[in-house]
């Protein structure tokens, strides 16, 4: 059985309305800006893993995060701020205000096999090709996904000579188009899909796991759409069902919507630049980039993946990629047996 796929849930957009909107974009004030670097210069009597949200004060902007947040997650699914003041800080500082800004949003949590709590989006010249490779860690165009966590951060320490483009489409309205007019797809998104952990496995579980990818539980729907890790499960292992017609068909029409003009919104990032993400309700992209021959001047992100308190709750298929999702504590990331939580000051 479909879900309602009436249009007003305001996680549902088309790209046309958000071009037209400021609401999804804030800029720090010069006296926000100051409140970030006195913050940061406090948080030196602490390590960065154990920077939190009540130690991390931000008394005038701290308001503006938080109703940043709620637009995250109980509105459009995505915001973007503008001008954290990172221009001339060290490395160490930069990466105690991305942690304590993403503090405010959520709990950080680990988002590889060795425990990272930062996470370094750069071009460190694995093998496109490789089923296993995380592509964060190239260059190459990355498709419309979701991360495993409920909210993703990134920011931008600097940008690509060309290329890298960011993109977000709401995936309730692409789920609500293919319900309208392919209710047959519709329904093989709500049916398993296998998918690929990457060699990422945490105590007791498996190499892949089943995934659908379109969830309907308590009123709310939720969408996990990672069609990398679904062909490199199939790439991978050979006792896992090859797709089925349908289940291509499904995969490529939610890609040929998120791609189109209607659902996708392109946004410029540059230095200094946040990008905060709702998985459960937007998928994000970024085109294929060629970057600068200086090693100082090359694409390079910081990544957040938070747990913020208030979510939705999630179905049981979740804890096959989340863990335990009990009420009221961190879920998501990548948890495996004896890692430490890091936070990497240099990509790894």
């Amino acid at each position: 059985m479909l879900a309602d796929t009436s249009t007003d849930d305001p996680a549902s957009w088309r790209a046309a309305g958000m071009r037209q909107s400021s609401a999804w974009r804030v800029a720090l004030s010069e006296a926000q800006q100051d409140e970030v670097r006195r913050a940061a210069g406090a948080s030196r009597a602490r390590a960065i893993h154990a920077i939190e949200r009540g130690n991390f004060r931000l008394p005038t902007l701290g308001p503006v995060l938080d109703a940043a947040r709620r637009d995250v997650i109980d509105g459009r699914g995505f915001v973007l701020i503008r001008g954290l003041p990172i221009a001339g800080m060290d490395r160490e500082t930069v990466v105690r205000v991305y942690f304590g800004v993403g503090a405010h949003f959520g709990v950080a949590r680990p988002q590889n096999r060795a425990g990272h709590l930062v996470g370094h989006v750069t071009d460190l010249g694995d093998d496109q090709a490789d089923p296993k490779t995380r592509l964060y860690r190239t260059n190459a165009r990355q498709r419309f996904h979701v991360d495993s966590c409920d909210v993703v951060g990134l920011l931008c320490l600097a940008s690509a000579k060309s290329g890298g483009a960011s993109s977000q489409c709401s995936s309730i309205a692409i789920y609500q188009e293919t319900a309208r007019t392919r209710p047959d797809l519709a329904a093989v998104l709500a049916l398993p899909f296998v998918h690929d952990r990457k060699g990422e496995v945490p105590p007791g579980k498996g190499p892949y796991y089943p995934m659908p990818i379109v969830h309907h539980h308590a009123g709310r729907t939720s969408v996990y759409f990672a069609r990398d890790f679904i062909e490199a499960a199939e790439a991978r292992f050979p006792e896992v069902p090859r797709l089925s017609a349908a289940q291509r068909e499904a995969l490529d029409l939610v890609e040929h919507l998120a791609e189109s003009d209607a659902f996708r919104l392109d946004m410029d990032f540059h230095p200094g630049d946040m990008q905060f993400v709702h998985n459960h309700v937007v998928l994000h992209a970024r085109t294929a980039y060629e970057d600068w021959p200086e090693p100082e001047r090359r694409r390079h992100l910081l990544r957040l993946w938070l747990s913020p308190h208030g979510l939705r709750p999630l179905p049981p298929a979740f804890e096959e990629r989340y863990g335990p999702i009990r009420p009221g504590q961190p879920r998501g990331g990548i948890v495996v047996e004896n890692d430490v939580p890091r936070v990497p000051l240099q990509p790894e």
